[in-house]
């Protein structure tokens, strides 16, 4: 499976070598290759094959953070970590692989609703936190491997306790969440690769559309819900949405510009936090968006 390197830790072996030298050491240093060996064997004992990885499970992975892995560490979720799989589902399709693009580019939309579903508030995460996942090679394909494990990982540090919030929600707060995320991830899903405007109106275009659907749905569910700064953040977005919409229907380059310039601002994270602090949701804007729409 495809994301992290294989590699298989050697300290299990070495805890027997350790123990029979104990007799040769003295009393400080033997204590620290009990302990060197105590730990060892942990880790040991504690590889599992990422096939078999369950929802729930945290886990540090072993090697490299991309490639191709076999082994993880489980461990308790109150522990340090640096992943969790937060959602879990099988790929239709053939005996022939279809192409490790394919694959991710489903993987990628999949665990986005995974993820979201295990852990709604995605301003409540940890720092560094982001999606990844373990999806099949063309090798494990043949063998009939169709698995997908959808997972919350830190490239660097850790983090502890479970991300799994999905019970602590209220109606109004899901409701609220649903949409707004959905927003956010259809502006990136729909991002043209290129930054070029002209070259690519059409994707642009098409990019305003998506997103201002998004918005009619997701202020069609703040509609539902009480509260003065979620009346105002509807008002925001309602106005949003019909930038988006100009932006959509733009005769020529520079008139979507100018739609587009207003369409963005009015989706920037910071209008929601009033309205997010009135439901009792997370109120810090994560570092990558707030850096974003600063520039």
């Amino acid at each position: 499976m495809v994301t992290r390197a294989p590699y298989r830790s050697p300290r299990g072996l070495a805890a027997v070598a350790a123990l029979l030298a104990l007799t040769a050491v003295g009393c400080s240093e033997a204590s620290e290759v009990v302990d060197d060996a105590k730990d060892g064997a942990k880790k040991a004992a504690r590889q599992r094959s990422v096939f078999s990885l369950d929802v729930g499970d945290c886990y540090n992975p072993n090697g490299k953070a991309e490639g191709e892995a076999y082994l993880v560490e489980v461990v308790p979720c109150d522990e340090a970590h640096q992943g969790e799989v937060v959602g879990e589902f099988s790929l239709d399709g053939g005996p022939e692989y279809p192409g490790g693009e394919k694959v991710v580019g489903i993987a990628d939309e999949h665990c986005a609703v995974e993820a979201q579903t295990y852990a709604p508030d995605t301003w409540a995460l940890p720092a560094g936190v982001g999606l990844s996942h373990y999806t099949p090679t063309r090798e494990s394909w043949a063998t009939g491997d169709r698995a997908v494990s959808c997972t919350y990982t830190v490239e660097k540090g850790t983090f502890k306790g479970s991300l799994n919030t999905a019970k602590s929600f209220e109606p109004d707060q899901l409701t609220f969440l649903k949409g707004s995320n959905a927003v956010y991830e259809t502006l990136w899903a729909h991002q043209p690769v290129t930054d070029d405007v002209e070259a690519a109106l059409k994707d642009y275009k098409a990019q305003a559309e998506a997103v201002a659907a998004a918005l009619g749905t997701h202020v069609e569910g703040l509609g539902g819900i009480d509260g003065t700064e979620v009346g105002k953040l509807r008002a925001t977005l309602t106005q949003a949405a019909g930038q988006w919409e100009k932006a959509a229907n733009a005769p020529d380059a520079d008139a979507f510009y100018l739609a587009y310039d207003q369409a963005f601002t009015l989706i920037d994270p910071d209008e929601t936090v009033a309205a997010r602090k009135e439901l009792g949701l997370a109120t810090t804007v994560p570092a990558e968006d707030a850096e974003v729409w600063a520039s």
